[in-house]
């Protein structure tokens, strides 16, 4: 169902819009989550190594997908909020051509230089043919990835958070239980993680298209409607290429610390691929929650009610804040148990090397939190200079200080205290620079 996230008290509108989008990321990172999973509880140490050595390279073409999703869900929210849907009809199938051509192209890329990638990180001789299979079958599921990911920006812009998370729920459900019958049953081993996880995004993502079409033809307009507007491409673009750029460059200077990580072993990578993949489940839940916060941005302003940014604003602090309590709690404390569901008989330097990375991050879950608010904001009103500057100031100090204090005595953790010397300075930028905007 669609909804206007214009008229209501803006705690309330936020808060029943924005809870059903962090249920679907929760579900969503199943899919990574029950790769690594069942990777490492019934393949063995090696094979989660290999999934989350991967995992870093996926990311750069989740970011192409991740930026047309933000393009698109930004511009259509301000259509919708100006109820001028003939334009936002042309501005779904602008997004959509546009996706296509850049799946396109990262799927020749991928299929053509994906083994390059996995040496140039230093990829171990004892887990590079798994990366490469693993790589080499998620390349072919780019295209669902990417039309899922545009399929959701609209439900998102439209103000339906339920639709995709009901997807979710059962996509991922799904996912699970094939990746273990496709491991314990057809003894398919990383393959059988990479095809599950195929399949199941192949069907949620065909599913997604059937509703939105249906959702979208119903809309009736009264006038013929462009498929491809050069003006609003170039809106899309002036969009989307920020949100990609920071998405992309996150990846590789992820990439660039998971060359540094490699060069301790396959127990400490098999540790950290537990880690991140807990790490990453907050992580995404927040960039979900800021970009849920976006529409609502992108619909008031297009709608002229920009003296609800503000209170938006505010109602988001408290929602981030409230979820990073009970997360905190359980990994800080209980990180050793969750750990341990990704291996089977791991190795003690594996399982410490997880609960360091756990221990000093999750106490900074409130910091990196309130910037993921803040940059909502920013992406919402179209500010993509200063949302771009404040998270490549993230990323350069995790990575500059990934490697430098990597070399000192404390060896791997120092790559894990980068993190909040990172978060901590972007947000203080992130928050500075929504200040300084007179909504």
């Amino acid at each position: 169902m669609n909804k206007d996230l214009t008229v209501g008290e803006p705690q309330k509108v936020l808060w029943r819009f924005c809870l059903p989008l962090f249920g679907s990321i929760i579900f969503q990172q199943l899919y990574n989550i029950a790769d690594s999973l069942v990777a490492g509880k019934f393949i063995g140490e090696n094979a989660l190594a290999a999934v989350g050595n991967s995992y870093e390279i996926t990311l750069i073409f989740i970011a192409f997908a991740f930026g047309c999703n933000i393009g698109c869900s930004v511009i259509v929210s301000e259509f919708f909020g100006a109820k001028d849907l003939r334009s936002m009809k042309t501005a779904i199938t602008t997004a959509m051509i546009t996706s296509a051509v850049v799946c396109g192209i990262l799927m020749l890329v991928g299929i053509l230089g994906c083994g390059s990638l996995l040496q140039m990180i230093h990829t171990p001789k004892e887990i590079y043919a798994d990366s490469k299979l693993y790589m080499d079958i998620y390349v072919w599921g780019l295209p669902f990835i990417f039309f899922y990911n545009i399929a959701t920006g609209i439900f998102s812009a439209l103000g339906d958070s339920k639709t995709p998370f009901l997807f979710l729920t059962i996509s991922s459900t799904a996912n699970i239980a094939a990746d273990i019958w496709f491991v314990k049953a057809f003894h398919m081993g990383v393959a059988g993680v990479a095809w599950a996880t195929f399949i199941c995004q192949g069907i949620s993502c065909i599913l997604a298209l059937i509703v939105i079409w249906r959702r979208i033809h119903a809309l009736q307009v009264g006038k013929h409607v462009k498929l491809f507007s050069r003006h609003i491409f170039s809106k899309f673009v002036k969009i989307a290429i920020p949100s990609i750029l920071q998405q992309s460059f996150i990846s590789v200077g992820n990439i660039i610390i998971q060359s540094v990580i490699n060069g301790f072993g396959a127990s400490v990578i098999a540790g950290y691929a537990a880690g991140v993949k807990l790490n990453n489940l907050v992580i995404t839940s927040y960039t979900t929650l800021g970009n849920g916060i976006s529409n609502y941005t992108a619909q008031n302003i297009g709608a002229g009610k920009t003296e609800r940014v503000k209170a938006g604003f505010r109602a988001g602090l408290k929602m981030v804040w409230l979820i990073s309590v009970p997360l905190f709690l359980l990994y800080f404390f209980v990180g050793d148990i969750l750990l341990q569901l990704f291996m089977d008989e791991p190795t003690r330097l594996a399982i410490d090397t997880g609960i360091k990375y756990l221990r000093i991050l999750s106490p900074f879950y409130f910091v990196i939190s309130a910037k993921l608010v803040a940059d909502g904001i920013l992406r919402g009103a179209s500010l993509m200079g200063k949302f771009m500057i404040a998270t490549f100031t993230d990323l350069t100090l995790r990575v500059v200080g990934a490697i430098f204090l990597s070399a000192t005595a404390l060896q791997a953790t120092g790559i894990w205290c980068a993190w909040p010397i990172g978060w901590s300075v972007a947000t203080i930028l992130s928050i500075l620079f929504y200040k300084s905007e007179k909504f």
